[in-house]
């Protein structure tokens, strides 16, 4: 069964698994696909706490007994933000290898960031204009500015849904002052984005995955294939002025957004409000391709 690849992307909030069989022809079928929320951050990422530890364990044993099922002997299984930051990202890195016999290999920030471009331009194709793709991540956010051909500017920031909600999310709905509070907080991070961008135009957001496939799902009218669809800049407003005066249990109520979603999408939403804004975006398109498809790509190829 050597024609078969799985990669695991193990993500501060979610964790990925992605199987695919490579045919004679050179297409790809995917076999499998599992997606669990375990909320490394639950306590912060400095250190993963007692319940999301065992939640992370029991995930990569669901997917060890997919692996094992579909007698996949080449896999891949890397860790992000949280597992880098956690005091105990090494000790969780052990046991699984004991319990499971999966190895996790810790990668950086700019090598995250190769691997979503790498994904991302096999869903979107961006006809040699310049895009700036953004993953929004639990621990940190990856900004990558680049066309069909090269990535022009990439860098990882450690502003995660986890995060911002931690540290700048107190009240419930938000209040005007923490939004103002996180905003500058963003903007004095991402001095270095905002550089880049007066250099560069970039008129398409290319969103992947996490919040902006909530948007794909309350927004998107234009499905373009099933790995990209597009989402109107203009439609984006009404719906953040809409969330950023619910409540948790109102969102939760929410037809669209999933339960895993709700909590955090309020500090993710005003982060890609700023975006928009200081980027002078024209379009978001979604990319159902992110790291772990740029991985499987890395992989067989």
């Amino acid at each position: 069964m050597s024609n078969r690849y799985g990669v695991i992307d193990l993500g501060t909030n979610t964790f990925h698994l992605l199987i695919c069989e490579k045919q004679p022809d050179g297409d790809l079928t995917e076999l499998a696909r599992d997606r669990i929320f375990v909320n490394l951050g639950e306590n912060g990422i400095q250190k993963i706490g007692p319940a999301p530890f065992q939640r992370a364990l029991d995930a990569l044993h669901r997917f060890k007994a997919t692996i094992d099922q579909l007698k996949v002997e080449k896999i891949k299984a890397f860790g992000t933000a949280a597992l880098r930051t956690a005091s105990n990202g090494k000790q969780f890195i052990g046991q699984v290898k004991k319990e499971t016999g999966i190895q996790i290999e810790l990668i950086h920030g700019d090598e995250e960031a190769r691997l979503i471009h790498l994904g991302v331009i096999q869903a979107v194709p961006l006809n040699n204009q310049n895009g700036l793709i953004m993953d929004i991540g639990g621990g940190s956010v990856e900004f990558i500015v680049a066309n069909d051909r090269e990535v022009i500017w990439a860098q990882s920031f450690p502003i995660g849904v986890s995060v911002l909600f931690k540290n700048f999310h107190k009240t419930d709905p938000i209040v005007p002052e923490e939004i103002h509070v996180l905003e500058n907080h963003l903007k004095m991070i991402l001095e270095s984005l905002f550089e880049v961008l007066k250099k560069n135009e970039t008129p398409v957001l290319i969103g992947a995955s996490g919040t902006f496939d909530v948007l794909d799902i309350l927004l998107s009218k234009q499905r373009i294939s099933n790995f990209h669809s597009i989402v109107e800049v203009e439609d984006f407003f009404p719906l953040y002025r809409q969330l950023m005066k619910t409540s948790l249990p109102e969102r939760l109520q929410m037809d669209g957004l999933p339960e895993s979603r709700a909590e955090m999408i309020i500090v993710a939403l005003i982060l890609i409000n700023l975006i928009l804004k200081k980027a002078n975006i024209q379009r978001i398109s979604v990319s159902a391709y992110a790291m772990k498809e740029g991985m499987l790509h890395e992989m067989i190829n």
